[in-house]
């Protein structure tokens, strides 16, 4: 039931999450050695230039469990938009999908800390669109939970004046 508001909020947790698949999380880069660190949701990459201009990567760290949580993520948002008939269960999937949302975001600061400790620490560097994704994707996560409780409520009213 696409056309009740928590079902756009719940697409939009959906797209924020898939998103995050396919941006950068976050990068720094070490003009003065030359090193570039890249964290995205599959790998933690650290490249140097080489004489020639070309860069070679010299680090490549997993950070698959950061995929895992944004894929969970995003399946629980599409099954939740389609449990429309039990509203309870809309709720419970909520607080499980702001856990999977949590944990990637926890993991994205995490790796990002582990770069910054491989390339340099004098420097910081910078979070991009793939780490304010799934923070928007939280925000939509929580009105969606608001507008479901409030649709049970309604419910519930309604169930006790009959």
């Amino acid at each position: 039931m696409l056309q009740r508001v928590q079902s756009i909020f719940l697409l939009g947790v959906g797209i924020c999450m898939g998103l995050m698949l396919i941006f950068d999380i976050w990068q720094e880069t070490n003009l003065e050695e030359g090193e570039q660190a890249v964290l995205n949701a599959y790998y933690l990459t650290v490249a140097e230039a080489s004489e020639g201009g070309e860069t070679q990567i010299t680090t490549q760290e997993g950070s698959w469990i950061i995929a895992i949580l944004a894929i969970l993520a995003t399946m629980t948002a599409f099954y939740e938009i389609f449990r429309y008939d039990n509203r309870l269960t809309q709720i419970k999937m909520g607080a499980l999908n702001s856990l999977f949302m949590g944990g990637a975001l926890g993991c994205s600061v995490w790796y990002s800390f582990e770069g910054e400790k491989i390339v340099d620490e004098a420097t910081r560097g910078s979070y991009d669109i793939g780490f304010i994704l799934p923070c928007i994707a939280l925000l939509l996560n929580v009105m969606a939970n608001r507008f479901i409780r409030r649709d049970e409520k309604l419910v519930r009213s309604v169930d006790r004046l009959r």
